[in-house]
C-alpha cells in the first residue's frame, strides 16, 4: 500500500484541479475553510477503506436540451479528479484516434475537422459518390451496466503496474469501484420540485432504471468512462469490419463510405454487437443515411462538401440566450463588473464556436437582435467574432473610483 503522505499529496493536487471551475460555490468554500483537515480526513477514510460517495443533488436543466443532472458533492469531485489523473494517460493511449470526447487536444471542433477530412478523402475530392451513416445510442449514460463498465476499466489498467502516481493499484481500483457502483438516484437530494421532471422522457431519468445501470451525466469520471465503455465497439468497427472512415463523440457515431447499400447493411451487425456485448440499443429514430451532398449533421454543425453551417439547436439556444440578456438589460439599472463579464462570456462562447462554420451573416443577424442599451456596455469586433466590454462607459457611469489594470 502507498504511504499515507503520498495519498494526501495526490489528493491535494486533485483538490486544486477540482476547485478550478467551482470557485466560490458553497461546497467548495466550506471545504477550503478547513482544507488541510478535510483532505486529511478524506485520505484517512480512503486509507481505511471507509470512503463512500456523499448524496448528490438532482435537478433539471433545459439547455442545450432538457436533461437530468446529479451534481456530486465537492469531496467526491476531488475523488473524480484523483481517479482521472491516475488513469487518463493509460486510458487515452488505448482509445482509437477517432474518439473525440473528453480528450486532451480533441473535442467537438476536432471531430468536425475529421468529418470534413472523411468527406474529402472518401469522395476523392468529391469526384465519387459518397454517403454517411449516423447512429446514436438510446439513453447511453442511463444504460451503461456497472459490472460491464468496471470490468472494462479494470482490464485497461495494466495488472502488473503497481503504482499510479504513487498510488497502489488496489487503492485506485477501490475508488473506481465506489464511484461506478454508486447508486446516485437512491442517494440524492432533489433541488427544486419533482414537477421539474414533467416533460422529461422516462428513458432520460436514472430514477427509472435499476441500481446496476446508469452513470450521472456531467461527472468527469462519467465522461472518461463513456469512452471506455464503447472502446471494444470502436476496435470492432476499425479492425474487424475494417471501416476506415469512422468517428465517435460519446455515443454520436459517424460512418462514411462510397457504397450506400454497404452502410445500410452494416446497421444490423453493429446493433447486434452493441446489444450482445454492451447491452446497448441503437436509437431507432436517430438513424440517418444520406448523401454527403445533403450535409452531415455532426456535433452541432451541418457539414457539406464545401462549407458548413450551424445546426438549428445551437442557433435556437443562442437566440434564447440573447432574449434573456435583453430582458436583463431592459430592467437592471446598474451592472457590476462581474455581471458584464458573465454576459460577455455567454455571447463569446457562442461566437467562438460559430466562427468555425460559415456563419458570418448569422452572427451579424444574432448580434443585431440585442437591444440598444447593450451597445452602451459593449463593442462588437468588425467581423462579429467577439464582444468587448466598454470599460470607459462602465467606469464613468457605475464605478468612478474603479481603476483598471492590464
Amino acid at each position: 500500500m502507498e504511504k499515507f503522505e503520498q495519498l494526501l499529496y495526490q489528493l491535494h493536487l486533485s483538490y486544486l484541479q477540482a476547485r478550478k471551475n467551482k470557485r466560490n460555490t458553497h461546497n467548495q468554500l466550506a471545504f477550503e475553510l478547513n482544507q488541510e483537515k478535510n483532505l486529511h480526513a478524506l485520505a484517512t477514510v480512503i486509507y481505511e477503506r471507509k470512503y463512500t460517495p456523499k448524496p448528490c443533488i438532482a435537478f433539471i436543466i433545459d439547455k442545450p436540451v432538457m436533461r437530468e443532472i446529479f451534481a456530486a458533492d465537492f469531496i467526491d469531485r476531488v475523488i473524480h479528479h484523483f481517479i482521472y489523473r491516475c488513469i487518463y494517460p493509460i486510458i487515452d493511449s488505448k482509445l482509437i484516434h477517432d474518439t473525440y470526447s473528453c480528450r486532451v487536444g480533441k473535442g467537438t471542433l476536432f471531430g468536425i475537422h475529421r468529418a470534413k477530412g472523411y468527406m474529402h478523402s472518401c469522395s476523392q475530392d468529391f469526384t465519387k459518390e459518397t454517403y454517411f451513416l449516423k447512429l446514436d445510442i438510446e439513453a447511453y449514460f442511463m444504460n451503461m451496466h456497472h459490472d460491464i463498465l468496471f470490468e472494462k476499466v479494470d482490464a485497461m489498467l495494466p495488472q502488473n503496474k503497481k503504482s499510479f502516481l504513487g498510488i497502489s493499484r488496489a487503492t485506485l481500483i477501490y475508488l473506481i469501484r465506489q464511484t461506478i457502483f454508486n447508486h446516485v438516484a437512491e442517494n440524492c437530494r432533489i433541488k427544486g420540485n419533482k414537477s421539474d421532471w414533467l416533460g422529461l422522457p422516462p428513458s432520460k431519468s436514472l430514477f427509472n432504471y435499476p441500481n446496476n445501470t446508469g452513470l450521472p451525466i456531467g461527472n468527469l469520471t462519467s465522461q472518461v468512462f463513456g469512452n471506455v465503455y464503447m472502446n471494444d465497439f470502436d476496435y470492432f468497427v476499425k479492425k474487424e469490419m475494417k471501416i476506415k472512415y469512422y468517428g465517435r463523440y460519446v455515443d454520436d457515431m459517424l460512418f462514411v463510405h462510397n457504397d450506400k447499400s454497404f452502410l445500410e447493411n452494416i446497421i444490423p451487425q453493429l446493433s447486434n454487437f452493441l446489444l450482445s456485448n454492451l447491452k446497448l440499443k441503437v436509437h431507432p429514430n436517430k438513424i440517418v443515411l444520406n448523401s454527403i451532398e445533403e450535409g452531415i449533421p455532426f456535433l452541432g454543425q451541418i457539414i457539406k462538401p464545401h462549407c458548413s453551417y450551424i445546426g438549428n439547436r445551437t442557433k435556437n439556444n443562442f437566440y434564447q440566450a440573447i432574449q434573456e440578456i435583453n430582458k436583463i438589460m431592459a430592467v437592471v439599472p446598474e451592472f457590476s463588473w462581474q455581471q458584464l463579464c458573465d454576459i460577455r462570456a455567454i455571447i463569446n462562447s457562442y461566437l467562438g464556436y460559430m466562427q468555425h462554420a460559415n456563419s458570418y451573416n448569422l452572427r451579424k443577424a444574432m448580434l443585431g437582435k440585442l437591444i440598444n442599451r447593450f451597445y452602451n456596455f459593449y463593442f462588437v469586433e468588425r467581423n462579429f467574432n467577439k464582444v468587448i466590454i466598454n470599460e470607459d462607459f462602465w467606469q464613468w457611469h457605475f464605478s468612478p473610483n474603479y481603476r483598471f489594470t492590464n
